[in-house]
């Protein structure tokens, strides 16, 4: 029977604003990519990458100028050069996977030779105008033993300390999001391990964190923006401590996973995170989370609604979706 492309953009309402460095979140538009073959249905969700312009729209077009080769029998290992690193190869990748597991009776668990596991994440606390604001937050997700919290040039150290003070049994971790000079960094990195903070991740601006590579942070330091894929992993490694992967980045599961193995190989320490999508990117970025140390799924927390039957929260605990969801997880 052959193949069918469906493809269409979804709007997700978040539950408030949600700001972080230079950017704030109100809504989420995302790409669902559905390819049917004899009877099965793959699906997969790109959100894009806002800093990069990887945007809705321009994933649908995209994925449009891929449709005949899609429909042709494209495969996960095609794809990789057909399209580029971004939020369209991310959507269709994942929805590979998820039609490769239907038509072959095989969960994702199987095809990659993974052991599935409950997995904790954190919980992202945004930027707030003031550090009482943000410690009012801190305090309000007593259920998260982990907090990720956003952080620009303005008050890092006041911020953390407030949070700090209404949580001090959680395991801080700080995003900055290319907030931070490196003169600030060096002045503030000490003061943030005094108050427990366990990762800095992204404090430099992309393209402009060299002087990492001669820097003894007392922190230790992870990659976000500044590692997208492999391509850019022999400079990350020379930079930072840990790496941040993120499907949209990657391009999907398939590069996501080797992304993890390589700088887990090369003795990095590994984080998965999201750019704030709904379940159907949370699946495949859960198979990713079994190789990590640090865990960023709590995209569909910050949204009004999400899809039903989609991945399970319980507190900070994050289980696989409902039976059938994506990827024959169970």
């Amino acid at each position: 029977m052959a193949r069918k492309l469906g493809v269409h953009k979804t709007s997700w309402p978040m539950r408030a604003p949600f700001r972080i460095t230079g950017y704030v979140f109100e809504t989420i538009d995302a790409v669902v990519v559905e390819i049917s073959e004899g009877g099965h249905v793959g699906r997969g969700e790109g959100c894009g990458v806002y800093y990069l312009n990887d945007v809705a729209d321009g994933m649908l077009d995209s994925i449009e100028a891929l449709r005949s080769d899609i429909e042709g029998g494209l495969t996960r290992e095609e794809l990789q050069s057909a399209l580029p690193a971004g939020g369209a190869r991310n959507a269709v990748d994942c929805a590979l996977w998820d039609l490769t597991a239907k038509q072959t009776g095989k969960s994702v668990w199987e095809l990659t030779e993974i052991e599935p596991r409950p997995v904790q994440t954190v919980f992202t606390i945004g930027i707030e105008e003031t550090p009482e604001k943000m410690a009012a937050k801190a305090a309000g997700a007593r259920a998260f033993p982990v907090l990720k919290v956003k952080l620009d040039g303005e008050q890092p150290v006041e911020r953390i300390a407030a949070i700090r003070a209404v949580r001090p049994d959680a395991t801080l971790v700080i995003d900055a999001n290319q907030g931070f000079s490196l003169d600030q960094l060096k002045e503030v990195a000490a003061p943030l391990g005094e108050l427990g903070v366990a990762m800095i991740e992204q404090p430099l601006r992309r393209g402009e964190d060299e002087g990492l590579a001669g820097f003894d942070s007392p922190v230790p330091i992870c990659a976000d923006e500044s590692c997208l894929h492999r391509g850019e992993l022999p400079a990350a490694l020379e930079r930072y401590d840990m790496i941040n992967i993120k499907l949209d980045k990657t391009g999907g599961l398939t590069e996501g996973l080797a992304l993890a193995r390589e700088a887990r190989a090369a003795g990095k320490r590994v984080m998965v995170g999201n750019m704030v999508g709904t379940s159907l990117s949370m699946a495949p970025a859960f198979v990713v989370a079994q190789l990590c140390d640090f865990v960023d799924l709590d995209g569909p927390l910050n949204l009004k609604s999400d899809y039903a039957g989609g991945m399970s929260y319980d507190g900070g605990m994050v289980s696989a979706p409902s039976p059938g969801f994506w990827g024959g997880m169970s």
